[in-house]
């Protein structure tokens, strides 16, 4: 039987607080640790990342990693994860290998890593021959106490014999949430860590992630088959975020107060769209008038995409408009505001690219334009988010050709049923998780029954977004409760809490000309 998990709640200071807000000094509570590496730790935490104190959660994480326990962190989006597993690599004495979700994250930390002077490896699909093969042999030689790799990379048995006879010291996660087949951003690749971890001699698992509820960090246990975790969660949402909603009629209405808002907040901003047509639309008219502005999202060329992240990361533009393409891994601390022009499928989903607003600590604005009608194209995207039964049909069927999922060709399949790679992913994960006793008519039922359940729980979490959306309930405490915060106190600063104190809905130029603290 699994052991169950023990859980950390660590409370978060409620009033605004400078960059970097403590937890508690690195050196306190020395003797209650009874590590000699604490020391060590501290004195690497300040000469290379510059960090004098630890975050809330990140004390705790760190201990657990040096006790060699399995972990689950859950802290907001800015909240320090990634210190979690760079900074243990340096005391471990083997490396640490990071299961990434994307490429662009990996990059964007290997290249912290190199200011930081610590060598880190990435194995993903971008190395061209010769440098896969130094990339590897720099591994065998022990030259990268880090060592990033995609969920994908990672069930290939040549890479797992590799990391194997590295010896793994801890086996980080990030982006937990992708392992869970009920969170916002599921994605099949995720389901092999597991076996993968029992493949590399089962190190110590640390999963992070900034959005996941309760019934989402239980799955997370499951699905990495996490023994005895102890699980620590911090408010998902940070004090120095101010939340607002801004209620549209209209189009018109929405671009009316984009512009009031660029007016009110002269710092560098996201502006996300739920569609690639709309942040195109929205591109045009924001750069017409004059305004500088860059765009992002996945029907760019990579070429676009990166020379739109850069002009943003460099200040060469002010505002990005962006899908949720722009999405993991995009740390501009200085982002004064983070702008839903559309309504996001989830909660989930807008905690996480809220959060990338004042990741300095300093005082931030998080804006949602909402339309009612707006409702309609996340309907749309989650009526068209999962296979038909006639694809499942397919693939289940080429699969039992093939010899079951396990041996299945995902591009072959692909290219044989007409079913795009990432469902075939998708079903074959299903599948997998079947066991090899499913086949034929039972395997398709049972894996369209389990969409009809994503697709249900998918609908519920669009319903929750739409009634944080029209509530008068403070923003701060509405989003806190949709995790599982009990308790939490109102913040004074948002909509709600303005309209409130006013006696009555006070719109987002009133809001701004009322002050942050309502």
């Amino acid at each position: 039987m699994q052991a169950l998990p023990v859980n950390v709640n660590v409370p978060v200071p409620v009033d605004e607080s400078p960059v970097r807000e403590p937890d508690r000094d690195l050196d306190r509570d020395r003797d209650r640790d009874r590590d000699p590496r604490w020391p060590l730790l501290s004195s690497l935490a300040l000469s290379r990342f510059g960090v004098r104190s630890f975050r809330p959660g990140q004390r705790e994480l760190l201990a657990a990693v040096l006790a060699g326990r399995d972990a689950l962190g859950i802290l907001p989006t800015g909240g320090g994860k990634s210190l979690t597993y760079q900074l243990p690599s340096l005391v471990l004495g083997g490396p640490v290998v990071v299961v990434s979700p994307l490429i662009a994250l990996m990059k964007d930390q290997c290249d912290h890593l190199d200011e930081a002077d610590i060598d880190a490896a990435e194995l993903d699909s971008t190395l061209t021959a010769s440098e896969e093969r130094d990339t590897e042999r720099e591994i065998r030689a022990g030259e990268h106490p880090l060592i990033y790799v995609t969920p994908e990379r990672l069930r290939t048995d040549a890479c797992l014999r590799m990391l194997r006879a590295r010896g793994v010291k801890l086996l980080a996660i990030d982006e937990a949430h992708c392992v869970s087949a009920w969170g916002h951003d599921f994605r099949p690749a995720y389901m092999a860590i597991a076996k993968a971890a029992e493949a590399l001699g089962r190190p110590p698992i640390l999963a992070l992630t900034a959005t996941a509820t309760s019934e989402t960090a239980a799955d997370i246990v499951r699905a990495l088959g996490l023994r005895a975790p102890l699980v620590v969660r911090t408010s998902v949402v940070r004090p120095n975020l101010a939340f607002h909603v801004e209620r549209t009629v209209n189009e018109m209405a929405k671009r009316v107060a984009l512009l009031r808002l660029f007016d009110d907040e002269p710092g560098p901003g996201i502006v996300y769209t739920a569609t690639v047509k709309k942040a195109d639309e929205l591109y045009r008219w924001t750069a017409a008038s004059r305004l500088p502005v860059a765009r992002y999202h996945g029907r760019m060329s990579a070429a676009d995409r990166e020379r739109s992240r850069a002009h943003f990361m460099d200040g060469t533009v002010r505002v990005m408009i962006a899908t949720k393409a722009f999405g993991m891994g995009i740390d501009k601390p200085d982002t004064r505001f983070v702008v839903h022009y559309q309504v996001p499928d989830s909660i989930e989903s807008y905690a996480q690219e809220a959060g990338r607003a004042g990741r300095d600590g300093r005082s931030a604005r998080c804006v949602l334009l909402y339309r009612l009608e707006d409702k309609s194209v996340q309907t749309f995207f989650i009526a068209r988010k999962y296979a038909t039964r006639g694809e499942i049909a397919k693939v289940v069927g080429a699969a039992g050709r093939a010899g079951g999922a396990g041996g299945a060709d995902l591009r072959g399949i692909a290219l044989e049923t007409g079913v795009s790679v990432k469902r075939v992913d998708a079903i074959l994960g299903c599948l997998a998780r079947l066991g090899t006793g499913a086949a034929g008519v039972d395997a398709c039922g049972a894996i369209a029954t389990e969409y009809e359940r994503r697709r249900t729980r998918d609908a519920e979490r669009l319903a929750a977004m739409l009634h944080y959306a029209q509530s008068t309930q403070c923003r701060r405490v509405a989003v806190a409760e949709y995790f599982g915060e009990a308790g939490s106190a109102r913040c004074g600063r948002c909509d709600a809490c303005g309209a409130a104190q006013a006696g009555g809905r006070l719109s987002l130029s009133k809001r701004a000309e009322a002050g942050p603290e309502g």
